[in-house]
């Protein structure tokens, strides 16, 4: 009887870890688009009131966030997972493209550092410091 009461409690504990280890994944993921999130919250505020994104995946399971500010202003964030990265578009209420191009594209303004980086790394121009 005991064995059999033994084999059971392994049964449920078994059962209950894989619940246990999704929950604390999925608090994880909560975590970091929350504070993905307001850093694109903070972007938006800085770059014209507003701001765009796409969603990239880059390598090891990262994804990128490029996000353009209503003024033309870009950059980057990272997300340690697609989850992550696409519940925090979700809670900064970022319009998401499919794609970097178009439109979308035309609205980064590249400044004077892009264009002497660019030059200087394709004709043989003057590097950066």
């Amino acid at each position: 009887m005991a064995d059999t009461e033994q084999a059971e409690d392994t049964q449920r504990a078994d059962a209950s870890a894989p619940a246990a280890d999704e929950a604390v994944r999925d608090a994880k993921v909560e975590r970091h688009a929350a504070r993905l999130a307001k850093q694109i919250d903070a972007f938006a505020r800085a770059h014209g009131g507003s701001a765009e994104g796409q969603l990239a995946h880059i390598a090891r399971g990262s994804v990128r966030i490029a996000l353009v500010g209503a003024n033309g202003e870009w950059g980057n964030l990272v997300a340690p997972s697609y989850a992550s990265a696409q519940r925090a578009v979700e809670l900064a209420g970022l319009t998401v493209h499919d794609d970097f191009g178009g439109e979308f594209a035309a609205q980064v303004r590249t400044g004077p550092y892009e264009w002497s980086r660019m030059a200087g790394i394709q004709l043989g121009g003057p590097r950066n410091p």
